[in-house]
């Protein structure tokens, strides 16, 4: 059985009412997008990067609502429901390294004037560098941002609307590749902007419904909520070693360490995310625009974590059922299956009518996330291969390419989406899955802005020899491999893998796994940029900065400068880790 694939118990027939407001928003959102993004004779960098013409809200909203697909809507509730507020941290820690775009990795991008990530590498190393990052973003869009999202996105309408998987995978994918093909990356950002209120919307409708039904199952006060939940249930900082005497997944240590490894990758060096902020109409504006998403970033604790703890407590009161998992493969057999906490609520609390709001704020969530992976993919196959190997391929006929790319993609994306079953933990495999690269592309990028005697040797070493050493990792944690590695029968019922499992394996939780892959990454590329010869300094000098600090220097140009803004932003995070901790 799949992370997502027994989603629920058999939904109800959809109503007309919720078809109706489905196909208003599929529709209506289509035609926004070509309507404001098609030009018939539009250039590349039009196409592209909206003729960097993207304000500061545009760009945090486009950044916010890039992010949020239905497996991040799933997951939420479920971690909620499951492990507690203590999922939040995977929302609340991107804003500091959305701190880190803005103030570190921004000001040489979009002063460089590239157009892709891979060519930001090409010009701090070289050209092989240029050509790995840009494989691995394709392949980080194709797999895990488009693929397996429509997969979930497919399972979770078939749960409560009862529409069958194939009709979702088809009409979303037809409905968002046209306007991304059409409209290109101002369609993209443009109806992101619609999207990020229909998706906060949505989710604060199931929280105040939730907040709402609390009363009927006897919670009239927060100190009676507190008691009806879990112990640490509302924590957000858990202690390292849980009470089983292991070491626990999500405890401060381990997030503290392991989320920048997999944020800094996701954030500041994937092309999916840092499009927008290439597309900004001045450098403040990109700043301030991944700030803003710092900002939005803050709003998912409350309004999808939140739900899943209100659901656990609706749970444990009888209001509301969960099936048991009954896959005795799986580690958590026999107990509630979580991940059927938004379906079930939203099944329970939400009205007609209503309801199919919410299937468009889910369809909202993916579209944009697919919308923004398939413009990043015609970025790269456009910009990164064809004009680089071809650089007199006209401007027409690069858009064309890109046009073409993004229907290719997408093709491709919905065949792999129906092997969405395949996967055991969908959630954790989607976080998983980058660490077999994200040490190693942390590493370059990082050292690479921040130390000048980094060389183009180190950085295609170091990226090479992490990667190999990350997708050894990620094999051996493969429960089936370490199942036949011990040997018969001899893995126990629920076997995690000989990495992570804490009884027949290290038990090193994977958040602590990137941290250990990323100091092996960093030795490799300090040793090796001191064994080569230094680089050109006066063309280092262009993409780096002469200190680790240097980008806190500087006249402060008024309360809208982003390190003004950056020192909001940290207060308010700080302030909300004191209350919650």
């Amino acid at each position: 059985m799949s992370f997502l694939s027994t989603v629920l118990a058999p939904a109800k027939a959809v109503a007309l009412i919720d078809v109706v407001v489905i196909a208003v928003y599929l529709i209506g959102i289509t035609a926004f997008g070509i309507w404001i993004g098609y030009r018939r004779n539009t250039s590349s960098q039009q196409y592209f990067l909206a003729n960097k013409s993207l304000g500061w809200f545009t760009v945090g909203a486009a950044v916010f609502t890039s992010n949020i697909s239905t497996i991040h809507l799933v997951g939420l509730a479920a971690g909620g429901a499951k492990e507690g507020m203590v999922i939040g941290n995977f929302e609340w820690m991107a804003c500091f390294t959305l701190m880190a775009l803005a103030l570190i990795f921004a000001p040489f991008y979009i002063n460089s004037g590239v157009s892709t990530l891979p060519e930001f590498m090409e010009r701090r190393y070289c050209p092989q560098a240029r050509t790995f990052l840009a494989v691995i973003g394709l392949l980080g869009a194709l797999l895990i941002h488009i693929g397996i999202s429509l997969f979930a996105a497919a399972k979770v309408f078939q749960s409560f609307l009862g529409v069958p998987m194939e009709y979702t995978i088809v009409a979303l994918s037809l409905f968002t590749v046209t306007y991304t093909a059409l409209g290109g990356l101002k369609a993209v950002v443009m109806t992101e902007n619609i999207q990020v209120c229909l998706l906060l919307g949505g989710a604060t409708l199931v929280t105040v419904l939730g907040i709402m039904a609390l009363p009927g199952a006897g919670v009239h006060d927060v100190a009676t909520f507190k008691a009806a939940v879990a112990p640490g249930q509302l924590n957000m900082l858990q202690p390292i070693i849980n009470s089983e005497g292991h070491l626990n997944g999500f405890s401060w240590l381990s997030v503290l360490l392991g989320y920048p490894i997999l944020g800094i990758w996701y954030w500041c060096a994937d092309q999916t995310h840092v499009q927008r902020v290439l597309g900004a109409r001045s450098l403040k504006d990109g700043q301030n625009g991944a700030l803003f998403a710092g900002f939005l970033k803050i709003t998912p604790v409350f309004l999808m974590v939140l739900p899943g703890v209100i659901g656990y407590m609706l749970w444990q009161k009888h209001v509301i059922a969960l099936p048991n998992i009954t896959d005795a493969n799986s580690p958590d057999f026999g107990t509630p299956d979580y991940n059927k906490m938004l379906p079930a609520l939203i099944n329970h609390l939400v009205p007609v009518g209503l309801k199919g709001l919410l299937a468009a704020s889910m369809a909202a969530a993916l579209m944009s996330c697919m919308a923004a992976a398939l413009n990043s993919c015609a970025t790269l196959v456009s910009l990164d291969i064809v004009k680089r190997l071809r650089p007199a391929t006209p401007d027409s006929h690069v858009v064309m390419i890109g046009r073409f790319t993004t229907g290719v993609i997408m093709v491709l994306a919905m065949l792999w989406s129906t092997q969405g079953d395949q996967f055991g933990t969908i959630f954790e495999a989607i976080n998983k899955i980058p660490m077999t690269f994200a040490p190693a592309v942390t590493t370059v990028f990082v050292l690479g802005v921040l130390w000048k005697r980094g060389t183009k040797q180190a950085a295609m070493t170091t990226l090479y020899a992490g990667s190999i050493i990350g997708v050894i990792y990620f094999v051996l944690d493969l429960p089936s491999v370490g199942k036949a590695i011990l040997g018969g029968g001899r893995a126990h019922a629920g076997f995690g893998g000989l990495v992570t499992d804490p009884t027949q394996g290290l038990g090193i939780p994977f958040m602590l796994v990137g941290p250990l892959i990323a100091v092996l990454c960093v030795a490799i590329y300090i040793i090796t940029s001191l064994l080569t010869p230094a680089m050109d300094p006066k063309e280092v000098a262009k993409v780096c900065w002469d200190h680790p600090l240097a980008f806190l220097k500087g006249r402060l140009a008024g309360a809208s400068d982003p390190r003004i803004v950056t020192a909001i932003l940290l207060a308010v995070v700080g302030v909300m880790y004191f209350l919650l901790k």
